[in-house]
């Protein structure tokens, strides 16, 4: 069971989750840093380039902070692009004794959700405001050429500062953004030739092709995975 809710950090997610036995649905690309609690084990989880398939057992429990894309690095100390495509201990990145007494208050809490959100609010700098401003254009439909001038970075400059803030340069993350507008519209109901030209591809086949090498999977394939796992909406899982 899969359930989350907007933070209390501004663009942030609280997700918790429950592992089912039987087929487990990848987590998608999404431009994002996640902070993750695991059976008492703490990890951060990079911006993705591809579909991850969690490894873990029936009836094992996560909660997580989804930082909204280029936030990750303000709160958790370090560039994004150094943890792309990796989970990590969270020991790694912050002295030992903070993860170790976060650990403990995080077991005793009622909701480790609740309790790894606090953290995050604790710990959460100011995201580069100029990539704050390059995700949201992006997210929008925007062109990497029309974002840069908008912002007013060169192409070496944006790109530079994109894999700072988001772990890969700003042609993946359209590239990413794209797809997870895309997806959204398919969920909805949204033929997927017209999700496809409403988020930006050329065609129904564009899409699918990005859906494949982005998601490891195919338009139907995701669609009747995402079904079976609706999450509880947003804003219906109370703050403790």
């Amino acid at each position: 069971m899969y359930r989350e809710r907007a933070s209390r950090l501004a663009g942030a997610v609280v997700w918790a989750r429950t592992m089912e036995a039987g087929a487990v649905r990848p987590v998608l690309p999404d431009g994002c840093m996640d902070l993750l609690w695991c059976e008492g084990r703490l990890l951060v989880a990079g911006p993705d380039t591809h579909a991850y398939v969690p490894d873990a057992p029936a009836g094992a429990r996560f909660a997580g902070v989804r930082f909204a894309p280029g936030a990750g690095p303000a709160a958790l100390g370090v560039p994004a692009h150094e943890l792309r495509d990796r989970r990590v201990d969270l020991n790694a990145l912050w002295p030992g004794g903070d993860v170790r007494r976060l650990t403990e208050r995080i077991a005793e809490a009622p909701d480790p959700a609740v309790a790894l959100e606090n953290a995050a609010l604790a710990r959460a700098g100011e995201p580069d405001p100029l990539m704050r401003a390059v995700a949201e254009r992006l997210a929008a439909g925007a062109t990497v050429a029309a974002t840069a001038e908008a912002v007013g970075l060169g192409t070496r400059g944006l790109h530079r500062r994109s894999l700072a803030a988001f772990g890969y340069g700003p042609k993946t993350l359209a590239r990413v953004l794209r797809l997870q507008r895309a997806l959204a519209l398919v969920l909805e109901g949204v033929p997927y030739a017209e999700a496809a030209l409403a988020a930006g591809c050329a065609d129904q086949a564009h899409l699918a092709r990005e859906t494949r090498d982005l998601a490891g999977t195919t338009l139907t394939g995701y669609a009747e995975a995402a079904k079976s796992e609706t999450p509880t909406p947003s804003g219906s899982w109370s703050v403790a």
